[in-house]
């Protein structure tokens, strides 16, 4: 995936999510759309994205 950000190991980008998310989809949408999440990932995908916007502020 070039370096990407996955979930648990699949081939599923960390953005993708948050771009579903970001277009208004509702975790239930996101989950019937794509079998091979879990509810967990969705909230481990948020839980990343916060860490890593505070790591990078830690940074500058």
């Amino acid at each position: 995936m070039g370096g990407r950000p996955t979930i648990r190991g699949l081939r599923f980008p960390v953005s993708d999510v948050l771009e579903l998310l970001a277009s208004g989809m509702s975790e239930e949408q996101i989950l019937e759309e794509h079998p091979i999440l879990e509810k967990e990932d969705i909230r481990a995908v948020l839980l990343y994205s916060a860490q890593k916007i505070n790591e990078d502020l830690m940074y500058e």
